[in-house]
């Protein structure tokens, strides 16, 4: 899968495509659905699948910390949206000069110009362009014109409620893991690289490896068991997704310390999927109940894996 960063690299190659519009937080199973019938589509008229999406969330631009917590950093949804089967994905730095383009502008510059667009799916509520001038309406008028066809999304319900990225934020905060899965299509995940960190996991005898957390907020937090994936297996774990608040750090990390395995992870990807909250985090008075609190999620992961 290829990453166009801005209009300014559309080459090409990247040209005669079918597309959708959107965040894609999370890429969960409503939008693999959207994903499956872009690929229909491309399949029958022989051309790319493109998504569409920004750099930072329009909501992040406008509301800063008080956005509402992501589900995928940029680099997961790219992971993800590419197990989807997406050939390409043009991210738009979300700024004042996307911002301010025409409805026209925007269709013209993005859409036929830059991309030579086929065929699109968007929600029927989907506003683009400055002050939100742009809807479906003005979609399907310039795709009548210039010769692409514009489709709603079919929206995809489970259990009498439509799946959303705010649904499963909600069960994520209620810790209904189980419940985000479902809606998901898979567990909750999150990925990234092993990078060197205070090593005070090792010090109390539970090396972590330590994965920086690319969100402005979590979407949850505390003590889990996971699942982590490296190079195709799988490990049982335990993970503390926070600031760590005993040692008085004010950056979020994800800390995960592997049941099953010896070895050196620094540089490596690891993908690490949360199945069951252990609890929450807290301050401790010492590093020695500190390291007795860890012994007893060690255990409390065990027993669940071995249940």
């Amino acid at each position: 899968m290829q990453l166009i960063r801005g209009m300014h690299n559309i080459r090409p190659e990247h040209r005669a495509c079918v597309a959708t519009i959107g965040n894609f937080d999370g890429v969960h199973l409503g939008h693999r659905t959207i994903l499956e019938t872009l690929r229909q589509q491309a399949f029958e008229l022989g051309v790319r699948v493109c998504v569409i999406t920004f750099e930072p969330q329009p909501r992040e631009y406008f509301q800063g910390d008080q956005a509402p917590a992501r589900l995928s950093s940029l680099r997961e949804k790219l992971t993800l949206l590419e197990e989807a089967g997406v050939d390409q994905v043009l991210c738009l730095p979300f700024n004042q000069r996307l911002q301010n383009l025409t409805p026209d502008e925007f269709v013209m510059k993005v859409l036929v110009d830059g991309l030579d667009l086929r065929y699109l799916i968007v929600g029927d509520d989907f506003r683009y362009g400055l002050n939100r001038q742009g809807n479906f309406a003005h979609l399907r008028k310039m795709g009548d014109q210039f010769g692409f066809e514009v489709c709603d999304t079919r929206t995809v319900s489970m259990d009498m409620d439509r799946i959303s990225s705010t649904r499963i934020r909600e069960q994520l905060v209620d810790v209904h893991l189980d419940a985000a899965e479902k809606l998901l299509g898979r567990p909750f995940t999150m990925m990234g690289r092993v990078i060197k960190g205070q090593q005070l996991g090792r010090q109390l005898g539970f090396p972590t490896a330590n994965i920086r957390v690319c969100r402005r907020t979590l979407p949850i937090q505390g003590v889990f068991a996971v699942r982590v994936w490296l190079a195709g297996r799988s490990h049982d774990a335990v993970a503390n997704l926070g600031v760590r608040p005993t040692v008085n750090a004010t950056r979020a990390m994800l800390e995960v310390h592997l049941l099953d395995y010896q070895g050196d992870l620094y540089g490596h990807t690891l993908r690490v999927e949360f199945i069951k909250k252990i609890r929450s985090e807290k301050k401790f008075e010492s590093l020695d109940a500190l390291k007795a609190a860890i012994a007893d999620d060690v255990e409390a992961a065990k027993s669940f894996f071995h249940q």
